[in-house]
C-alpha cells in the first residue's frame, strides 16, 4: 500500500523545521531504507546528520523526496532519469514541484484561517 498511493494522497507537511526519517517516511509514503538508498543517488538530498548520525530533513528535503517519488512512482522515471531530470533546467520550472508547494501552503492557510475562525 505504501508505494501505491499517488501525491495526492499524501499528508501534508507540519509546519515544523526538522524531521526525523521516520516522519519523513510516513509524510512521503517511502520506507526508510529506500530514503536512505535515495540520498546515495540524489545528490540533491542531503539531509543534516546529528549526534549518532541521525539525520534530520528539512521542509525543502520532503518537497524533495515528493518530486523523486513522484518521477519514480508516478511518471516511470529510472532512477538515472529521474536524476538527470531533477539535475537539468527543467527542475527549476517542474510542474509537480510546484503544485506539491502550493498545494501545501493551501492547506497550511486553511488551517490558519480555521484558527482564526474559533
Amino acid at each position: 500500500m505504501l508505494e501505491a498511493s499517488n501525491n495526492n494522497e499524501l499528508p501534508p507537511i507540519p509546519g515544523k523545521r526538522y524531521f526525523t526519517i521516520g516522519e519523513v517516511s510516513e509524510l512521503c509514503h517511502v520506507k526508510p531504507h529506500v530514503l536512505r538508498y535515495w540520498e546515495q543517488e540524489f545528490p540533491q538530498l542531503k539531509p543534516v546528520k546529528r549526534r549518532g548520525n541521525r539525520r534530520y530533513y528539512q521542509r525543502q528535503d520532503v518537497i524533495m523526496i515528493r518530486q523523486i517519488r513522484s518521477l519514480l512512482y508516478e511518471q516511470g522515471f529510472t532512477i538515472g532519469g529521474a536524476r538527470q531530470r531533477l539535475s537539468s533546467a527543467e527542475a527549476k520550472e517542474d510542474s509537480t514541484q510546484s503544485k506539491q508547494i502550493i498545494r501545501q501552503l493551501r492547506l497550511e492557510l486553511e488551517e490558519v484561517r480555521d484558527l482564526l475562525k474559533t
